[in-house]
């Protein structure tokens, strides 16, 4: 996206306003998250808004990013802006990608769907969830229906099964994935207390495990474990009963056929064992570049000295990220992991940041500290659940349109070339 873009968009807003038409979608994030809230379920806000322990990493990425002020300057030609950036051999619009979030379904139907249609329509990289409540087939097909060959990234979650983590693989690469994000920082849930309060594990519910049962690896496991467990009887009671009603919705086949089968219950406890594997280490890391010709990005890096070993490792990316506050109660932030991560890639390879980005000036902030993009999370998410792709997609450009605004309004005209000298520490 080049010169004008975040004045079009207000204009656009405004032409509206004329004909007494407000926007779908709140412009701010707060009243942005007020409203969704309203929108969703208590486990849907739950999972979603909520974060670890007490939310102080949440507040923490905030008041990281309050600390530095953007210092403009003044009498500079800032006609022409480029909000370009090159990731991985591709040129897309704006530093910003739809950043990968679970059990989707809880905002909206057939989220992930919904999210690569809005990703698509910008023209930025979506990262498919590796807990999606679609498959990565699906969706990349309805992304190539808006535009075809759209920007897409695939997430994966190291499961105890290899065999899984190379299917999983080939998948991504097969529906044209420009990268895959290896999320580190989630080896077992985080202390979730908003989740806990309610007994509500979207996954238990068979929300968010379709990347898996459209797996033909995953199918197998299943069907060993059905072999291997006849004659197991589980605990039946009203709440089991609701429980087994959600999974028989959300397998794939027939509801049902799915009612009277083990075959979903089995699905959703297979998943619950296998997906993450608390042991991965470096040395497992080591072995990952001869399995995929995809750039490797390594997300939930927030150590310099994790960063220079990501280097020498030889991968491709990082992405600085506390997975938005949802894992450790009194993480750093990411802004300030970021201070000392970026200096340490050293332009070496690529640097990405997530969690508690939710403006346009947060976004130049975090590219003038040394990210090359950043990852929007609850915003898309908060505009999915009150108005779907559409709203998806509005929440994403209005923050867009507030980075060109603001990187014209502070004196410059290209975000890769903005630096610490456009903020101050206060």
């Amino acid at each position: 996206m080049t010169t004008g873009y975040g004045r079009a968009r207000q204009n656009d807003i405004y032409t509206a306003g004329v004909h007494r038409r407000k926007p779908r979608v709140p412009t701010d994030f707060a009243e942005l998250e007020r409203r969704a809230k309203r929108a969703m379920s208590a486990r849907a806000w739950a999972y979603i808004g909520g974060g670890a322990g007490e939310g102080r990493t949440m507040a923490a990425n905030r008041r990281a990013l309050d600390r530095w002020a953007i210092v403009p300057r003044i009498l500079r030609d800032v006609s022409e802006r480029n909000l370009e950036v090159e990731l991985f051999g591709r040129r897309i619009p704006a530093p910003v990608l739809f950043a990968p979030v679970g059990a989707g379904s809880l905002a909206a139907p057939d989220a992930d769907r919904l999210i690569g249609h809005a990703a698509a329509e910008l023209g930025v990289p979506y990262i498919f969830s590796n807990q999606a409540s679609v498959s990565m087939e699906a969706v990349a097909a309805e992304m190539d229906g808006v535009a075809p060959g759209a920007p897409r990234w695939f997430q994966l979650y190291w499961s105890t099964d290899d065999e899984l983590v190379d299917s999983l693989l080939a998948r991504a690469e097969e529906i044209g994935a420009d990268a895959v994000v290896v999320t580190l920082d989630t080896t077992m849930l985080g202390w979730r207390p908003q989740d806990l309060n309610l007994g509500s594990l979207p996954f238990a519910r068979g929300e968010g495990i379709a990347q898996y049962t459209s797996d033909r690896r995953f199918v197998d496991i299943v069907t060993e474990r059905l072999r291997t467990a006849a004659g197991e009887r589980p605990e039946i009671s009203l709440g089991a009963i609701a429980t087994l009603i959600s999974i028989t919705r959300n397998a794939p086949g027939r509801f049902v056929a799915n009612l009277t089968s083990a075959r979903p219950r089995a699905a959703v406890q297979t998943f619950l064992d296998i997906y993450s594997r608390p042991s991965l280490s470096w040395d497992d890391l080591a072995g990952l570049r001869g399995r995929t010709s995809l750039p490797i990005v390594l997300k939930g890096v927030l150590h310099p000295d994790d960063a220079r070993r990501a280097v020498d490792a030889g991968v491709d990316g990082i992405i600085v990220s506390n997975h938005g506050g949802r894992q450790i109660d009194g993480a750093v932030s990411t802004i300030d992991a970021l201070e000392e991560v970026a200096p340490a890639v050293d332009g070496r390879i690529k640097v990405l940041i997530d969690s508690g980005i939710y403006t346009g000036s947060d976004v130049f902030k975090a590219l003038a500290l040394g990210a090359d993009a950043a990852c929007i999370g609850r915003p898309h998410m908060y505009g999915l659940a009150l108005a779907g792709a559409d709203g998806a997609r509005d929440a994403v450009a209005d923050i867009i349109a507030e980075l060109d605004l603001t990187l014209g309004l502070a004196g410059h005209t290209d975000v890769a070339a903005l630096d610490r000298d456009a903020l101050r520490r206060v």
